[in-house]
Order: C-alpha cells, then structure tokens, then sequence
C-alpha cells in the first residue's frame, strides 16, 4: 500500500471518527446574572460623576479610534473593578495581549471579582488547555459559545471533521462586550488579539469602539445575561476533558506572566485629541459625550441549529430601518460588503429621495477576507448605478503613491463598522454589513442618537480615511469601472483592480462557485 493511499484512508477514517464525536450532555450550567450589589464600588462613583445627573435617561459615551488606549481601556478598568468583569467576544487570541488580558482578569479574580468570560468557540483552536487553566482560578467562570465537538487540530481541521453539523457550526456569536462592576461597558468592533491594538506587524485593523456609562449599561448587561445562559454555552471544563486541572493551571501561570505589560506604549492622546483613560478613571471623572442611546442586539437563539431563516436578523434590519430613515446624507463603513436584497432596496430607495450615500470597505489590496470582497464585487456595478459612493481603502505600498507627496495608503485593514446618518445618528457595534451578519453570526449594536459624536466619526472617515482609499467610479467611455486616488492635485486613474493578477482572479471565482453567497 502506497503512502499516499495510507495517508487518504486515514483522513478517511479521522472523518468518519470525527463524525461521530459529540458534545457532552447533559451539561450543568449555573444560571447567573449581572451584579447589582455595585452602589458602593469606584467605578459606579466615576461613572456618576462622568455623566450628566440632569438626563437620567441619556448615557455617557466615548469613542476609542486608537487601539493602543482601546487597549488600556479595557486593562485600566479590569484593575478598577471590585464586584463583577463580564467578557463576550468572538475571539481572544492566545497571544500577547489575549494572554495580558486574561492574566490582568485572573488578577482581578484573585482580588475577590467574579469575572465570567463568554467565547466563541470556531477561533479557539488550540485553546482548551489555556482557557481551563485560567478558568481554574477561583472566581472565574469560562463558557464557550456554540463549541465544535472536534477539539483538536486547526480551525480549518476542525470544521472540515465537522461538517457533518454543518448547520450547527456555521452559526458564529460575533459579539464583542466588556461590562465592568455593572457600571462601565466597551463594546463595537474589536476582537482581543494584537492586530486589534496595533502591536502587530506588519499589519493591523482599523477599528472603533465605543465606551458607555450610564443607563444603557444594563441593556448590554441584560443582553451579555441570556448569551451567558443560553443553552449554546458550555463551561470549559466540560469540553476540555482530560487535561489535568493543575498542569493546565501551572501552563496558563507560566505563559500569562511572561506577557511584557504595555502601559508605556499607550498614546497620551488619540485622533480625536482625547486622554487615556487609565487617568481619567485615576482623577475620578471620564470625559463623556450625552447622548440618547439603544442596544441593537440579536438572540442567541439565532444560532440554533434548526434556524434556517434568510430573513435578515434584528441588528441588521436595525441598522437598515436607520438608514431607510435618512433625509440627507448616509455613510458606512464596513470591512465586509455583500448586501442582502433589502439592502439595494433600502439603497435604490435612498437614490429616488436623493440621499447621498458613500460605502467605505477594503479594497481587494487590504481586505482579509478576499472571498467576501469578491462577493461584495458582484455589486460593484449595481451599486454604481444606485449612485452610491463607493471607496475602498488603498494599500500603503501602493505603487502609483510611493515617493509622491500625496496621501499615502492605509497602514492597515479596515475593520470599524459604522453608520452615520443625517450627521445626527451613529450607529456602532460588531455587524458587518454581510450576509453572514445579517442570517448568520449574532450581532449587537449602539444606535446613538448625537450629532457631536456622528461629527467625529465623520471626521475621522473623511479627513483620515478616505484620502487613504480609491474612489471607484463608473468608466464615462465604456462599460466598467475604474479605480482613482491621488498623486497632489493630480488623478491617478487604474482600468483595473489594484493587487488583482489574473492568477488572483481565476482562483477566487473557482472558489467563490464552491461557496454560498449567504455565508460571505
């Protein structure tokens, strides 16, 4: 017998195996909520005094452009709270800064505070020892969001001896949330890895975050409640069996304390000339913008596995009737870009009532996810006609820019999901506007009612952003499409996609026929 048919049969039987792998049941889950025993707590203290007693129905928020104090945000409030730290994100990495933050939330816990951490299971490959043993401490609770019962191997191993429950696993719990003594909340785009914050090379995400304090607190509170308490949660002990309890312990010690702590790195003031929060949290009072604001959020139910449901889930078409409600002028901001058909309608409708609309997304040059690009160039032309605005973000070693003393490109990949409407409306959360946002991943958002804040979200955007991208327009001779930027005063105009050899192109449209349009 050959090698290489003794390597098939085996792939073969590892499948067949896999197959049958399952999850535990039953499954003891200790139902729980978040603290409200936190009146006598510093951070419920800052939070009174940072917003305004007067509009007891309006919330103190701050934008986080910057990843670096996004970061020592989340790091200087894990070391102020006292009672409770709950944690809900699709992803914490097993890196420099997953590891410092889950040590900094092991700290807290050794502290006396009940820290719960909610993960999404797809991107925690690899991740069982480090997360049992973390959640060994005393005063930590891990669970893992809708888990594959394959625990080994890569992700991509993983879902492929998975995909007999395929409908099941491609159900993902996109949220991103951080709640602090009940009193202060980070939420928006950021997943906790290092391209998050940029401390990683070469490349890192352009992303926003909102900070909140005040009554809307407890509507991300409620909502991090039934994800924690879903049946699609499982406790980390019960999917990460054998693995000894105090090996898994002494490994997460050893590998979270060589982390070299970041406080030095963090900037003493942010795009939009704000401090760290770290002194503001020190001095008693963060500066904070009032605002009527809403939580958007989708329910776990959305990742059952008998969902079969198209229809667009509860953030997006939040985020739709937004949009849908614009006299003016809208403007969105997402990496991914594959509109469902309410969106064109929504779209077409804005075109009518002559609503300006600009779409910024990644270009096929800066995107992650060149699958998604290619789904969202299929509207390209459509969109055009719509007379959307469109602009995708140019790479930094664009070749027409180099040695020019125009904008250069983006130093990294967009990643912010935003929507500005009418420069009064912003909203701000972990959607993309995709199809799998939409029908399946679950979302949360802010929709906030503020025309300072929409001001610096568009002045971000605008000053920063779109000088850093290629205008894509339609051709006045011919039918097509072009992409243009600027050398000076000078247009720069491309007949084709920049970064899209012919090779590129070929291998994504053979991939993109093998792969649903609604899982881009």
């Amino acid at each position: 017998m050959s090698h290489r048919l003794l390597r098939i049969l085996l792939l073969l039987l590892s499948a067949v195996l896999a197959a049958c792998a399952s999850l535990p049941s039953p499954v003891a889950r200790s139902a729980s909520q978040a603290r409200t025993d936190v009146a006598d707590t510093r951070l419920v203290a800052v939070a009174a005094a940072s917003v305004d007693a007067r509009a007891p129905h309006f919330s103190g928020l701050r934008l986080l452009p910057a990843g670096d104090q996004a970061f020592e945000a989340r790091i200087a409030l894990t070391r102020a709270a006292e009672k409770s730290i709950d944690v809900q994100y699709y992803q914490i990495a097993d890196d420099a800064s997953g590891r410092q933050f889950l040590r900094e939330l092991r700290d807290a816990a050794d502290r006396g505070v009940r820290v719960r951490v909610l993960v999404d299971d797809l991107q925690a490959a690899g991740q069982d020892a480090l997360l049992a043993g973390f959640a060994s401490h005393p005063g930590i609770e891990v669970r893992m969001f809708n888990p594959l019962a394959v625990r080994d191997g890569s992700v991509g191993r993983r879902v492929f001896f998975s995909m007999n429950e395929f409908s099941r696993i491609n159900r993902r719990m996109h949220n991103k949330l951080f709640v602090a003594d009940s009193a202060i909340a980070i939420s928006g785009g950021r997943n906790i890895a290092d391209e998050y914050f940029g401390r990683s090379e070469p490349a890192n995400f352009i992303d926003m975050d909102m900070l909140s304090a005040g009554p809307v607190v407890a509507e991300m509170a409620s909502v991090f409640d039934a994800y924690w308490n879903s049946p699609h949660a499982y406790p980390i002990e019960d999917l990460a069996t054998g693995i000894s309890t105090e090996a898994a312990r002494w490994h997460f010690d050893k590998v979270t304390t060589a982390v070299t702590a970041s406080d030095a790195m963090v900037s003493e003031r942010d795009s939009l000339d704000q401090p760290a929060i770290g002194p503001q949290l020190a001095a008693g009072r963060i500066q904070l913008q009032m605002a009527a604001v809403r939580v958007v959020a989708d329910s776990p139910r959305k990742a059952d596995a008998d969902n079969e449901s198209l229809a667009d889930g509860v953030v997006m078409n939040g985020n739709l009737d937004l949009m849908q409600s614009a006299h003016s002028e809208v403007l969105i901001a997402s990496p991914y870009f594959v509109p469902s058909r309410r969106t064109m309608d929504v779209l077409q409708q804005a075109a009518d009532h002559q609503v300006h609309v600009s779409i910024m997304t990644n270009s096929l040059a800066t995107t992650d996810e060149p699958l998604a690009h290619f789904g969202y160039a299929r509207y390209r032309q459509a969109l055009l006609e719509r007379r959307v605005a469109l602009y995708e973000l140019m790479p930094d070693d664009d070749e027409h820019e180099a040695h020019t003393d125009g904008p250069r490109g983006s130093l990294g990949r967009l990643h912010a999901k935003l929507a500005v409407v009418d420069r009064r409306w912003l909203s701000i959360g972990s959607m993309n506007m995709d199809r799998r946002s939409a029908h399946s991943n679950t979302e949360m958002s802010l929709i906030v009612d503020s025309p300072v804040l929409a001001a610096q979200v568009v002045g971000l955007l605008y000053n920063d952003r779109l000088p850093r991208s290629y205008q894509v327009r339609a051709t006045p001779t011919r039918q097509g499409i072009e992409w243009v930027s600027q050398r000076g005063d000078a247009e720069v105009v491309l007949n084709r996609e920049p970064k899209a050899t012919a090779a590129r192109r070929i291998r994504l449209q053979m991939l993109s026929a093998m792969v649903d349009e609604e899982l881009l």
